[in-house]
């Protein structure tokens, strides 16, 4: 069963979605890939592991934490995953670049697909696709 949750930030509306046992999105209104209404689920604020991301992600955003502990769960291909499961590596306030990301997961010279999957991160802020920068500093991917 599909349930989720929409909480308000100083960032903005946040989207939370979560089968009963795990996080599965985390998405910014507005954000690329959101879900179609026919995919959201059941609202149900009061769920409990919704309540505790959002307790989670409000402390992030003021700097009170620096490490989730919410159950996840990745939908995506084997090298979507393998991707996704390198960017929890990434430490707090650490920037690594696609191409030392792709050698972390061990595909050397897989920059731009690696690109490619973090720019299909079903799970914002939590899976810290932000830390994720160019070889030449910049933020953005290219296409």
């Amino acid at each position: 069963m599909k349930i989720h949750a929409i909480i308000k930030s100083h960032i903005g509306k946040i989207f939370i979605q979560s089968d009963t046992c795990s996080i599965t999105g985390i998405r910014f209104f507005g954000q690329s890939l959101f879900p179609e209404n026919s995919e959201l689920g059941l609202r149900q604020d009061e769920f409990p592991l919704l309540k505790m991301a959002q307790s989670e992600l409000d402390q992030y955003l003021v700097g009170r934490l620096k490490v989730f502990t919410l159950p996840f769960f990745f939908n995506g291909t084997d090298f979507q995953n393998r991707v996704w499961h390198g960017l929890t590596h990434i430490p707090y306030e650490k920037r690594v670049s696609y191409s030392e990301l792709a050698a972390q997961i061990g595909e050397p010279g897989a920059a731009r697909a690696v690109g490619a999957a973090v720019g299909r991160n079903p799970i914002s802020i939590v899976v810290p696709c932000h830390r994720v920068i160019g070889s030449n500093g910049n933020t953005k991917r290219t296409k």
